[in-house]
């Protein structure tokens, strides 16, 4: 009896100890919740690193005078804090200690990572995760030329918009770049499955039930497309012997 009831007790002391364990990141996505931001008050920067390598930071005027940043002629942002003591009027976001990605109410700092990607003339606000390789576009700029002493202006996409990380009633020093669409359907959206097509089929390409030859086959109606959609029927699929 003596030895059951010390087996119990252990058992509700390591159940107990339990959270302290737990990785500081899973505890974060529940733990925080969020506030929305004022955007006149923040610009999201890219700022040109050697030749082609891109850093991203956020920007926020604290005290409405000096200016933190002042667009120029040419469209590139001047970091103006950098002429003056900004301690108190600007605040500095610059690197995943200072943003994250929150996704429909979630943290996804432990899933998700940002990066600045140019293409061609565009330059792109990306997350990435090693769970999914679709990539999410989370903001734009056009690139007009490459100066080390300015930055280019991000603006972000619809649906998405800054907002401050809380913990109950305490607001803390981190930003999110967040949206309130659930990630399937962001997943969905950037990898083309979401998109509706005349024919009401890309619920069955994204579910795979039609077969991929239906749509480039000319000689599919509207009848066969349904008869292919019967519920329940069972679709094979080429098998591709692997080679060397």
């Amino acid at each position: 009896m003596k030895r059951t009831y010390l087996a119990l007790a252990g058992l509700a002391l390591a159940s107990s100890a339990l959270p302290a364990v737990v990785p500081p990141l899973a505890r974060a996505a529940g733990l925080f919740s969020s506030q929305p931001l004022e955007a006149s008050r923040f610009a999201v920067l890219g700022r040109p690193v050697g030749s082609n390598s891109w850093n991203l930071l956020v920007l926020e005027q604290i005290k409405p005078q000096p200016l933190c940043w002042e667009k120029q002629s040419n469209g590139l942002i001047d970091p103006a804090l950098n002429r003056f003591d900004f301690t108190g009027i600007c605040s500095r976001y610059l690197d995943s200690n200072g943003y994250s990605l929150r996704v429909d109410d979630q943290d996804l700092a432990s899933q998700y990572r940002l990066r600045l990607q140019q293409e061609g003339s565009e330059l792109q606000l990306q997350a990435m995760s090693g769970d999914d390789p679709t990539v999410l576009v989370v903001g734009r700029a056009s690139v007009p030329q490459r100066d080390r002493d300015a930055f280019v202006a991000i603006d972000l996409e619809p649906g998405w918009q800054l907002q401050r990380r809380a913990f109950g009633e305490q607001t803390l020093s981190h930003i999110y770049f967040a949206n309130s669409t659930p990630l399937p359907e962001l997943i969905a959206k950037a990898s083309g499955s979401g998109k509706a097509r005349p024919d009401g089929t890309s619920l069955a390409l994204a579910t795979g039930s039609l077969r991929p030859g239906a749509l480039s086959d000319p000689s599919n109606s509207d009848d066969s497309l349904q008869a292919s959609l019967r519920p329940g029927q069972a679709v094979s699929l080429p098998v591709i012997p692997f080679r060397e």
